[in-house]
């Protein structure tokens, strides 16, 4: 999917966070690692782990099952299989000996969600002369900083998630349900080449904010009712966001000027983004300025956590980089997020990337409550 060059550009990144940690080997098992470093991944049915030296050349060890589908997505030819009826973390220590290894200093993410307590373990009895070093975090922060072909496939997510909205939006009517909501947006989604129709949660919303993480079901929505939207579109693994409220019939001009209020201040936090920007300052115009407007009673959780590389894991967002009073971290340029705020039944986000001097939305529908008379 991306060129030789942003391999090595990856690549290069992580040897400089192995010379860092004086590590000879970089033991790589979390999905989205394994995808942003060897343009391959798989899920975690049996156990599998990429391995990048300081030195020489990186290889891989799977399934043989996957074998193939590895060796034509992956830049790296080394790739060794296993047969299901061997044990998977024995064949990943053996194929570390076996590359002569087996004394050294490796390095591995033990905040990986692959990296559990068992396997750490076995590992340690299975090499009893190297040395495993944690790297927590590595699987994360390596990929925080988008490149700009990184940022152009999110672009074009951000663009699915536009289209899946509008026709949302334009087919709104009594009598609509939460799921003939999902299911137009599903069809743009393969449609317009996302990687799957999963959507996001398509809720009636209620209350202040507490409709945000709503259990999806069949839901008839009237003449009045606020349905809450968030598309989730992922393309070539790499997903954009996006959150609107959609109405059938109009809006009342307390709830617009609600959506008004909410919006003016997100475009603050948005022109804030720059790099060397606190991520707790940028936090604090939503979250103070909310609260200071009577919008939401309190404001307990993040206005913004990290986007970019997806895959299957335990996980549906990812919380490594977040917007919260305690967010002490500058942010940098090219970082991206999930930006999205909630009040009175209404929710607006946006997938923003950090740019030279402010913030960038690659999304770009309307910021409003959208009807299917404007729509």
């Amino acid at each position: 999917m991306f060129a030789e060059a942003e391999y090595q550009r990856r690549t290069a990144l992580a040897r400089a966070a192995m010379d860092a940690a004086s590590v000879d080997l970089l033991l790589i098992d979390s999905g989205e690692l394994l995808a942003w470093a060897t343009g391959y991944t798989v899920s975690e049915t049996m156990y599998r782990a990429a391995f990048l030296p300081r030195e020489g050349e990186a290889w891989f060890t799977l399934r043989a099952l996957d074998e193939a589908p590895c060796r034509e997505k992956s830049w790296i030819s080394d790739v060794i299989g296993f047969r299901d009826t061997e044990d998977a973390v024995a064949a990943v220590a053996a194929s570390i000996t076996a590359h002569g290894f087996g004394k050294a200093r490796i390095g591995l993410d033990t905040r990986s969600y692959s990296m559990n307590a068992d396997t750490f373990m076995r590992l340690t009895v299975l090499l009893p002369e190297a040395h495993l070093v944690p790297m927590p975090g590595l699987s994360d922060s390596l990929r925080w900083v988008k490149s700009q072909a990184e940022i152009a496939v999110l672009q074009q997510a951000a663009g699915v998630a536009d289209k899946a909205m509008l026709a949302i939006a334009q087919q709104a009517r009594p009598g609509m349900t939460t799921r003939d909501a999902a299911a137009i947006a599903s069809g743009v989604f393969l449609r317009e080449g996302a990687d799957t129709g999963e959507v996001g949660p398509v809720v009636k919303a209620s209350g202040s904010h507490e409709f945000l993480h709503g259990v999806f079901k069949t839901e008839t929505i009237g003449e009045g009712d606020i349905l809450h939207v968030e598309l989730i579109p992922r393309v070539g693994n790499y997903g954009a966001r996006m959150m609107r409220p959609v109405m059938v019939g109009t809006p009342s001009a307390e709830l617009s000027a609600t959506a008004e209020a909410l919006v003016a201040l997100q475009d603050r936090q948005i022109a804030a983004m720059k790099p060397g920007a606190i991520a707790r300052d940028v936090d604090a115009i939503m979250r103070l300025g909310a609260l200071d407007a009577g919008l939401r009673p309190d404001y307990e959780n993040v206005t913004a956590y990290t986007l970019g590389l997806y895959t299957r894991t335990p996980r549906t967002s990812d919380f490594s980089g977040v917007f919260l009073p305690t967010s002490d971290w500058p942010l940098e340029e090219g970082m991206v997020f999930h930006l999205y705020t909630t009040a009175q039944g209404l929710g607006f986000s946006e997938t923003v990337v950090v740019g030279a001097d402010r913030g960038i939305r690659l999304t770009q529908s309307p910021r409003k409550i959208l009807t299917s008379i404007e729509a």
